[in-house]
């Protein structure tokens, strides 16, 4: 058996995406952002999400946790660092929800903009160095020699490694004739039904509504770029 199918797969890969999480809290955060639980989710046209209180634990009804998650589908193509950039991304707004003052549902402001520049990353509604920096729909991109860039090179030299990904074109296909998904708020559980990767918004609690089955939050919009589009969320 090969290395790499060695060992529990879950703990193994849930152990670096945990372990990225405390590195760069510590060395970006100053170690303030409280523990959360990192999922894998696939969400369509998203690259990750952060989702304040996600989790309420089984026994103990007082304690609840968030939710930090990465799409394994936005995997292929890209390298360690640019994965673990949309971590760090997704961690800004971890760092708003608790230390700062978050903005409404889906808008990126000004404070979330100016972390993810202390950072070392640069948001940017386009990707690339000419877009806007706050906004509905944001991605950023990596500050060369940054502090983000330089505690990513100190992880990477570590054994850190990223294993897993989605495999290349191995989505589901749609069933024929499914023209329409059911959708449902995550606050008041109201649902909708509307085509697949449709974007809606639930009037009651001004929340995104989510497709059954699956998550959201960062997004790629224009080319391979990743836009975030719930305000707790990326």
């Amino acid at each position: 058996m090969s290395d790499h199918r060695k060992g529990s797969l879950t703990s193994n890969e849930y152990a670096g995406f945990e372990g990225a999480y405390e590195w760069f809290n510590a060395r970006l955060f100053g170690g303030v952002l409280p523990p959360c639980l990192i999922t894998l989710q696939r969400k369509a046209k998203s690259y990750g999400y952060f989702a304040n209180d996600r989790f309420g634990h089984r026994r103990y009804q007082e304690a609840s946790t968030d939710e930090l998650a990465l799409n394994p589908d936005t995997f292929v193509g890209r390298s360690d660092k640019e994965i673990v950039s949309t971590l760090v991304h997704e961690m800004c707004h971890c760092w708003q929800q608790h230390c700062g003052k978050p903005s409404r549902t889906g808008y990126h402001n000004q404070q979330w903009a100016a972390k993810m520049v202390e950072v070392g990353l640069m948001p940017s509604d386009t990707g690339a160095p000419d877009g806007k920096q706050t906004g509905q729909h944001m991605t950023h991109y990596i500050i060369k020699d940054g502090v983000f860039d330089r505690a990513a090179d100190e992880l990477l030299a570590t054994s850190f490694r990223l294993n897993w990904q989605s495999a290349v074109g191995g989505e589901r296909p749609r069933p024929k004739g499914k023209n329409k998904m059911k959708y449902t708020c995550p606050s008041c559980g109201q649902n909708a039904w509307a085509k697949p990767e449709a974007s809606l918004m639930c009037g009651e609690c001004m929340e995104e509504m989510e497709a059954q089955g699956a998550e959201e939050r960062e997004t790629p919009a224009r080319g391979d770029t990743e836009q975030p589009r719930r305000a707790n969320d990326v």
